[in-house]
């Protein structure tokens, strides 16, 4: 991943682990800073037997077993499957990263997510950051088409790194893709893609070379 200071923006809690938890990892345990923003804890779409704010305490777990320094967790509680109609107040939030951060590269989703609020971000952040390296990490199970161009090689540590941050999602452990197979799988697939034993994938959006 290109320069020092990484800002990961999450649309939902959980999305930037599953998308770069390992890779994210790396940068950390390679002395980079790793920047995580979140935009919204999904309350209005948590499950009746857990706390509302659940996914606000699993987030805060979950950046910490990756390694992200408390203080650069962002939090902002936009209401899921909403952003859509907040586009102005998430790019001013946006610029407002920009120039109080100002990372070398920006992981977004997919500009292909079909999640309203996966494209939301994305394509704003594609505004906020169009001088910057803009590098979109994979969530298969939103993305139509995704161009796998950049791979990112990780080692097994990095690897339960990862699983060890989406265990902090109990409320999430319903989910298809939140357990340790299909993690393993997925990272297992990209490896052999690149004849490595782990990988993540990323799409280059916008690469900037001095």
């Amino acid at each position: 991943m290109l320069g020092n200071k990484i800002l990961l923006l999450s649309p939902h809690t959980d999305d930037g682990e599953l998308g770069c938890g390992a890779s994210v990892a790396k940068l950390i345990r390679q002395g980079k800073e790793v920047v995580y923003v979140a935009f919204s804890a999904c309350e209005q779409s948590v499950l009746p037997q857990f706390p509302k704010d659940i996914l606000i305490q699993e987030v805060k777990g979950a950046t910490a077993a990756l390694g992200i320094k408390p203080e650069n967790l962002i939090l902002h509680r936009f209401e899921v499957r909403t952003f859509n109609y907040h586009r102005q107040e998430i790019l001013d939030l946006l610029i407002q990263l920009r120039e109080e951060y100002k990372p070398d590269t920006v992981l977004i989703p997919s500009l292909n997510d079909i999640h309203q609020d996966h494209k939301t971000i994305a394509e704003e952040a594609l505004r906020a950051f169009k001088f910057h390296n803009v590098i979109s990490y994979e969530l298969p199970w939103n993305n139509l088409n995704f161009n796998t161009c950049a791979f990112e090689i990780v080692e097994e540590q990095d690897v339960i790194c990862k699983i060890n941050a989406l265990n902090q999602y109990q409320s999430q452990a319903h989910r298809p893709y939140a357990n340790e197979e299909f993690l393993r799988s997925q990272l297992r697939m990209r490896g052999v893609q690149v004849a490595r034993r782990y990988a993540e994938v990323f799409e280059v959006v916008r690469l900037v070379n001095d």
